[in-house]
């Protein structure tokens, strides 16, 4: 008993001491992060508090992105990994639980050689077996966490599909609104160009002018007549892109009239460690670096023997009528492994560490990418805000200009080239606003992004 005892305590501190091992050889990551995720910000709150829904106060963007995130068919296939990656960990689980295997047998072998008699020989047998590996070495153990690991990674990767996801959706959705207040400006100008056509015209055939403005007007009016065929290209293109993303077959997006949805209130950017926990695609990468972790000890725990038992019990006869007085059992236990290997186990033990350094500066590299990230974006919305809002004074100030020209034309005191000039001028501030526009909501969507918000749903929450 006491040689049991003191067997039973070596076997866990072998387990325990290969465990602490590999995690003194597998290096750390080395973040080294900085106080603050952008210069100057040392935010508790973040934007990133707030649900998708929340920044998006579009009802028929929120209608849109739900129904993306039911029917998206890279969305779904992640779903499809997740609940396969937990089957796969129950599996490994299992593994180091006995097994129960049972066997019912009947066979009647027939023996007639040459120079004997013809014998029967019948036999009936039923039979259970229950198998067990000790973990002496932490194989199974490792398997368990790599498994585990594996599955969560798989967890954050349908996460990190669901945050990408509506952010495309919400980014090609601005857009399209965009599209569709470009094709607005142009032909409102179309028909403020048709009418001044008819203004030159009646000019000219009165005398008053030479046939130069006239003609003049017929190329401003064909130059932006032009343009509308490509922006309507432009629009079904778009329509077909949301489409898709939505999980369905090209066909009419609903939208609204303009991009006039309240921007959310700047709740900051938070501290260095919210990032990390937030970002789905770095606690994958986490994720996975534990699984690569988990490899190092299994090629680890390769290297030395398995033990395995193995107990076999039932009855077995070879007649019906004693067959339940007739019992039957069977002890094993099987303690293998390499003896030489010629340096292969542990070949393959070296280079699981390799895999693991790789998998650390990957992740080292995911982290700097994520602030990188996330400091692009806030230069990008802070210029946005800032561009737009010097757009629009640039958009009043041509809009007065056009007028002040159009009188001053029709009362002769400028030439039309004048006129013309000023309208070009309102028509390309005109665009550059809806540009701005657009581009300030783009750059909100990619904040949003990369501070880690939106791969929540409400089902999350409940």
């Amino acid at each position: 008993m006491k040689r049991a005892t003191l067997l039973t305590a070596a076997v866990a501190a072998a387990v325990w001491l290969g465990g602490c091992s590999i995690q003194k050889r597998c290096q750390a990551p080395d973040l080294n992060l900085p106080e603050t995720i952008a210069a100057g910000a040392v935010d508790s709150l973040t934007m990133a508090d707030l649900e998708w829904w929340e920044v998006y106060a579009d009802s028929t963007l929120c209608n849109l992105i739900r129904r993306t995130l039911d029917r998206n068919k890279d969305m779904l296939t992640a779903e499809a990994n997740v609940r396969r990656m937990a089957e796969l960990y129950r599996i490994d689980k299992a593994a180091r639980l006995p097994s129960v295997s049972g066997l019912l047998l009947a066979d009647r072998e027939t023996n007639d050689y040459h120079g004997e008699e013809s014998s029967v020989d019948p036999s009936l047998s039923i039979k259970a077996t229950v198998s067990w590996e000790a973990d002496l070495w932490g194989n199974l153990r490792w398997a368990k966490r790599r498994a585990l690991a594996e599955y969560l990674a798989s967890v954050e990767g349908a996460r990190s599909m669901r945050m990408t996801l509506i952010a495309q959706v919400a980014k090609a959705y601005f857009e399209l609104v965009a599209l569709d207040q470009e094709l607005d400006i142009v032909r409102r100008t179309v028909a403020a160009r048709e009418e001044s056509l008819e203004q030159a015209e009646l000019r000219f055939e009165g005398g008053v002018t030479s046939e130069t403005p006239y003609q003049q007007a017929k190329v401003e009016l064909a130059r932006s007549a032009a343009l509308i065929p490509d922006l309507e290209m432009a629009i079904t293109q778009k329509e077909n892109e949301i489409s898709v993303l939505a999980g369905g077959y090209p066909s009419n997006v609903e939208r609204a009239d303009s991009l006039d949805a309240p921007m959310p209130e700047d709740r900051g950017v938070g501290l260095p460690s919210t990032l990390l926990q937030r970002r789905p695609d770095i606690r994958q990468a986490e994720e996975e670096l534990r699984a690569a972790m988990a490899d190092v000890g299994i090629a680890y725990a390769d290297r030395f023997p398995r033990l395995r038992f193995t107990v076999t019990g039932g009855v077995e006869n070879n007649d019906l009528k004693g067959l339940i007085e007739s019992p039957f059992s069977y002890l094993s236990g099987q303690l293998a492994g390499s003896i030489f290997s010629f340096g292969a186990k542990r070949a393959k033990y070296r280079a699981a560490m390799a895999a693991y350094d790789a998998v650390r500066l990957g992740y080292e590299q995911k982290v700097l990418t994520a602030f990188r990230e996330v400091n692009d974006a806030i230069v990008a919305y802070r210029s946005a805000s800032r561009s737009a809002e010097l757009k629009r004074n640039l958009r009043e100030a041509s809009r007065k200009y056009v007028e002040l020209t159009q009188l001053q034309y029709i009362s002769g005191e400028i030439r039309y080239i004048d006129f013309l000039d000023a309208e070009r001028s309102f028509f390309d501030a005109q665009i550059e606003v809806n540009e701005a526009v657009l581009a300030e909501y783009v750059a909100l969507v990619e904040l949003y992004k990369a501070l880690g918000g939106g791969w929540q749903t409400e089902e999350d929450e409940v």
